[in-house]
């Protein structure tokens, strides 16, 4: 065992020597490799030494790594970040993937100074041989432990956007893609999450091909051709979580036809027996509110008046008809219908979207005691919202800045938008024949600015003052007498981000999503 004097004398034979003569001192770098079995001070100075002289003797390259990584492990959390630190200099050729291996394993650090010396340590290396480093990580992301799986997805998710062009070229990425399928064939929704935003960063995935594939990747996931059972909350769970990540990669050009079909034909019929174990959580709004995202991106659907009758039949069971009346006027009923208007507003909607695509749904023969149906409901419905609209908007009246930021008004706020859209949309449908021609932002969503010379098609939703003149509903019947119905607004009024809600549990045949081989890893709402 080496003392502190003949460490620093055999490094200064190994420092004194020329490039030629330096291999003639094979003992001297051995009497260094044995410092690792020495007290603190002659650890540390292994920990320097080793490294800076490792390039010269290759017959003792594996003597020298696992001596280096035993100080990584040592107790001595000083000694462990000085061997940490120095790892990247034993990256070179073959030893570059068992280095990053090294590496990706020491991610489960407790102390953060070493887990920021680690990470370092993989950029350095990544930015040394990127296709080297990814076999290190994903090697044990897909056969290491937990705890280091867990930290090398999110070391991927964090740091590759990091990283310069020349270091993530188009064959790295192509390896990142091709690694990924890899990992999720067996993964939790937390991870499926993690993955997505991982390719979805790649740059040769931004293009509307690389957008397509990512979708049929989300699909696959999804299972959509699987029957969909409302009564397991994790297949309900999956399903959104996944189609929530597709949601974000639909546009004009990357259509959610697959997805839209599957929820008229397997989600909208059991709708209400939808289950989910996230207290709280209204899973129905849930799924409405994902239908409305995708329905703006529908492509060409093959069974469209079909989807198309199942979404208008889910849409008439939250639009009642008016209440019948007694002799004496007054509602033969003890209630009035509820009037869901969150509800109404995805349904209405995606109907809306749609019916673009066969206009003449509503108009044909067959369908006119519908359309007739459909009129008085409407007409029912759009009285009852004028109601709401003005009592929100008295409600709203001067209330500017802060007044506008409690929680209270925060939601009358979003009330009003929805109220106004499911508006402007009912005028569209009660045109003869039925318009489509209106646009409307989501309740949830942004508001886009208007242009120069474009036509607002809705109000200023968000104003604490009530317009000059109240938007007139479609035209009443006079003979009618009127009550007013109580309505329903949603206790999730708000941005909609399921994505937010955390990993799937329980497991799907082989397939993990929340247990990967017989180990669980748990949900995280």
């Amino acid at each position: 065992m080496p003392t502190v004097e003949e460490l620093y004398r055999n490094y200064g034979i190994l420092a004194d020597a020329t490039e030629q003569v330096v291999l003639q001192h094979k003992d001297a770098y051995q009497v260094i490799l044995d410092g690792v079995k020495g007290g603190t001070k002659e650890k540390r100075l292994a920990a320097q030494f080793i490294p800076k002289f490792f390039k010269h003797f290759p017959e003792l390259a594996d003597s020298a790594i696992n001596a280096q990584l035993d100080l990584c492990e040592d107790e001595d959390v000083s000694i462990r970040r000085q061997a940490i630190k120095e790892l990247p200099q034993f990256a070179t050729g073959e030893n570059l993937p068992q280095v990053a291996d090294i590496l990706t394993q020491l991610l489960q650090t407790d102390d953060s100074a070493e887990f920021n010396l680690v990470n370092n340590a993989l950029l350095t290396i990544f930015k040394m041989d990127a296709k080297g480093t990814l076999g290190g990580l994903f090697s044990q992301i897909l056969q290491g432990e937990d705890i280091v799986r867990e930290r090398a997805i999110k070391f991927l998710s964090t740091k590759l956007k990091t990283l310069p062009d020349e270091v993530l070229t188009k064959e790295v990425e192509e390896l990142i893609l091709t690694e990924s399928k890899k990992v999720l064939e067996d993964v939790t929704g937390e991870e499926f999450v993690l993955f997505m935003k991982i390719l979805s960063g790649l740059k040769s995935l931004q293009t509307v091909s690389g957008r397509q594939q990512l979708v049929e990747l989300v699909a696959e996931q999804a299972d959509l051709e699987q029957t969909f059972n409302p009564s397991d909350p994790d297949c309900v769970d999956r399903l959104l979580q996944c189609t929530w990540q597709a949601v974000l990669l639909f546009s004009k050009n990357v259509h959610s036809t697959r997805f839209v079909t599957y929820f008229c034909e397997q989600v909208l019929p059991n709708l209400s027996t939808m289950t989910t174990p996230v207290e709280g959580l209204d899973i129905q709004l849930e799924v409405l509110k994902l239908l409305a995202e995708m329905s703006s991106f529908c492509g060409d659907m093959e069974k469209l008046e079909t989807n198309l009758r199942k979404l208008f039949d889910k849409l008439l069971e939250y639009m009642p008809l008016p209440p019948e009346e007694a002799e004496n006027g007054e509602n033969a009923g003890n209630e009035e219908p509820k009037l869901q208007f969150s509800y109404v507003e995805c349904l209405l909607y995606s109907f809306h979207q749609l019916g673009r695509k066969l206009p003449d749904f509503l108009t044909a023969e067959l369908n006119a005691e519908k359309l007739k149906d459909f009129k008085i409901r409407l007409q029912y419905f759009a009285q009852g919202l004028q109601v709401y609209i003005r009592q929100l908007r008295l409600a709203l009246q001067g209330k500017t800045g802060e007044a506008l930021k409690t929680e209270e008004n925060k939601i009358k706020v979003v009330a009003l938008k929805i109220t106004n859209n499911i508006n402007v949309l009912i005028k569209d449908l009660f045109h003869i024949p039925p318009s489509y021609k209106s646009t409307v932002t989501l309740s949830w969503k942004p508001v886009q600015k208007v242009g120069i010379g474009q036509k607002r098609a809705n109000e200023d939703t968000t104003s604490g003052s009530p317009p000059k003149k109240s938007p007139a509903g479609p035209k009443r019947d006079a003979r009618q007498i009127y009550n007013p119905p109580s309505g329903k607004y949603s206790s999730n009024l708000g941005n909609f981000n399921y994505e937010q809600r955390g990993a799937f549990r329980g497991s799907r045949g082989g397939r993990g999503w929340g247990t990967r081989g017989n180990r669980s890893r748990g949900r995280l709402y």
